[in-house]
């Protein structure tokens, strides 16, 4: 394995853990939204249409460092709740779009979270001691009557159990006429952006009642709109760049070193389209739901609804890398655009040394796509692949003609059940994948 987080075709993947209830009936709120590994890999956060963030904390074996720890709940907390716009006469859900964590500073972790509307810093902090013997107050918080204080006491720290505590120190709010659809912290770890469907806005940290407009693509007649933001992040080292993709399957660098306003960008990426795979769907198709930077900061990656593509940063004119994800749904559009499964946003992440990456499809499969030797396999989460330190075994799908032993046909795919998020690891080859309401990890199988 190509060094920590390597995952290339010599990786085999086992099941660890899975989250989450078991029913068939699934509670809306329930179903997870967003999935994302802290700098460390130490917590994984995960949001839900519920508003809920629920953090898990990976317990370290100290009797059997080889062995892979498991994650376990480390605080639960309630994010976002649903508001009501009466300007506009909006429902404004408290579906959680985003978690983006902020490097650690101290004792304490802090994250950013959003829903369509507002976004909130969160400060998970740890207590384990407690104050006792105070002058003014008994031990249950009722104020002492004065005459009754005779004596000074030295109040004193005592040890008590842990208690994991979110609070929100920060809450960004009346930016966004848009729905949200990203939020990305920069390198400078004082700024973050914030992205909606025509508008991107640069915030500080330490400031809540104004942010500024980087990228506005409204047009002045609306009838005149074209295409929408999609997502957006910051290069991981240069804290004056930024990407954002749009609905037409472009991806526009900015530099803000050359305007404060950056509506004029730096670069466009975008590959001419195949002519002979032109059809009624080929914009949808061709729109873009997610683009991370490589950790080295020289390629980007985006996700439209059949491809992956690595860009090059040096390169604009076509991507480097483009690989299927699952190219036999191409027949299929007809029937995908009237269930709407067509417009299904999938993301896609890297893992620790960007040789690998990975994105989901239908059927609770995910794909894991090597670099180097351009090799793929299809794996699965699902229940029945759910013993302890079970390997996954590498899924086919046959999309015409005699199909072969092992092999699913197309036409028995399952649409309601899609992988959409997906986290990797910073450091080890550990993945969680989002499937529905559960959350599933899974690990490489050591030895």
């Amino acid at each position: 394995m190509a060094g920590a987080g390597g995952g290339g075709n010599d990786v085999q993947w086992c099941f660890s853990q899975v989250k989450g209830a078991i029913d068939d009936d699934v509670a809306e709120a329930d179903i997870i939204s967003t999935v994302e590994f802290n700098h460390s890999g130490e917590l994984l956060a995960t949001g839900d249409k519920g508003g809920r963030v629920v953090i898990f904390q990976q317990d370290i074996e100290k009797s059997q460092p080889q062995c892979r720890s498991e994650y376990n709940v480390y605080s639960t907390f309630q994010s976002h709740e649903p508001e009501f716009d009466y300007l506009k006469s909006l429902e404004i859900e408290e579906k959680i779009n985003k978690i983006r964590w902020l490097p650690q500073k101290n004792a304490a972790q802090f994250l950013l979270s959003t829903n369509d509307k507002t976004i909130k810093l969160w400060k998970i902090s740890e207590r384990d001691k407690r104050p006792e013997g105070y002058n003014l107050k008994e031990e249950d918080g009722r104020y002492r009557d004065n005459s009754t204080i005779t004596t000074l006491r030295v109040p004193v720290f005592r040890p008590m159990d842990l208690m994991v505590e979110a609070s929100p120190r920060r809450i960004f709010a009346n930016a966004h006429t848009y729905h949200i659809n990203s939020i990305s912290v920069n390198s400078d770890n004082e700024t973050y952006l914030s992205a909606d469907d025509l508008r991107i806005n640069l915030w500080h940290l330490e400031i809540t009642d104004r942010s500024f407009n980087v990228v506005d693509i409204k047009p002045a007649n609306m009838e005149e709109l074209t295409e929408v933001i999609t997502a957006a992040e910051f290069h991981p080292h240069q804290c004056n760049t930024f990407v954002y993709s749009s609905s037409k399957g472009t991806i526009r660098l900015c530099d803000m070193r050359a305007s404060a306003l950056c509506d004029k960008h730096s670069k466009l990426f975008e590959e001419p389209e195949d002519p002979s795979n032109r059809s009624f769907f080929s914009e949808i198709i061709s729109s873009i739901s997610d683009v991370k930077f490589s950790h080295s900061g020289r390629y980007m990656m985006t996700r439209d609804y059949l491809s992956v593509k690595i860009w090059d940063l040096n390169m604009e004119n076509r991507p480097v890398e483009t690989y299927q994800v699952h190219e036999y749904l191409r027949s299929k559009l007809c029937s995908l655009y009237e269930n709407d499964c067509i417009f299904d946003k999938f993301e896609c992440c890297w893992n620790g040394n960007d040789s690998v990456v990975m994105t989901g499809s239908y059927n609770n499969f995910f794909r894991m796509l090597e670099r180097t030797q351009r090799h793929d396999v299809t794996l699965e989460a699902s229940r029945e692949c759910s013993k302890p330190r079970q390997v996954l075994k590498p899924r086919r799908v046959c999309a015409g003609g005699k199909r072969k032993k092992d092999e699913i046909s197309v036409d028995s795919l399952d649409f309601n059940k899609k992988i959409l998020h997906t986290a990797w690891h910073p450091q080890e080859n550990v993945i969680a994948v989002a499937t529905t309401n559960n959350l599933y990890i899974f690990q490489e199988k050591v030895n």
